[in-house]
């Protein structure tokens, strides 16, 4: 069975919104990184590339949104859910997603300057930024539960 436009709009909703989010996170944790290496080399001290793994955090979202994108799919075709509803869960799902990836830039972008600064804190910093992770995975697997 056809989802119809409205279910297609959803399906492609869910990785676009979601994708947005970890561009939108990444740049902020990249310029973050950047500027954190910039003080590191004014004031020469090395320059923690570990910062890379900061500011690569949001994209894993993409990822999710991917997923989730193929398990909606997957339901349009089988057609176990109406169209409108494959509509709203892939909007609010990219949403979801994509909100946790922007906000996990900023969380990183913080991590970025008192990393690049102190050399300290690792550990903690990256528990923060999990924690914005959880949001988009505990969104990608309810959305999945939803969708059968």
């Amino acid at each position: 069975m056809d989802a119809g436009l409205i279910g297609q709009i959803g399906i492609g909703a869910c990785l676009g919104i979601a994708a947005v989010g970890s561009a939108a996170g990444s740049g902020i944790a990249g310029m973050a990184a950047i500027g954190a290496w910039k003080k590191c080399f004014v004031q020469n001290k090395p320059a923690p590339f570990i910062l890379v793994a900061f500011a690569g955090a949001p994209l894993t979202q993409t990822i999710y949104g991917f997923i989730l994108m193929n398990i909606l799919a997957t339901a349009a075709n089988a057609g176990t859910m109406p169209s409108f509803t494959l509509l709203g869960l892939g909007i609010f799902a990219g949403l979801g997603m994509g909100a946790s990836a922007l906000v996990q830039g900023k969380c990183s972008a913080a991590a970025c300057d008192a990393y690049g600064e102190t050399g300290q804190g690792f550990g903690n910093y990256m528990l923060v930024v999990g924690l914005c992770e959880t949001v988009a995975l505990f969104t990608m697997v309810f959305s999945m539960l939803v969708a059968g």
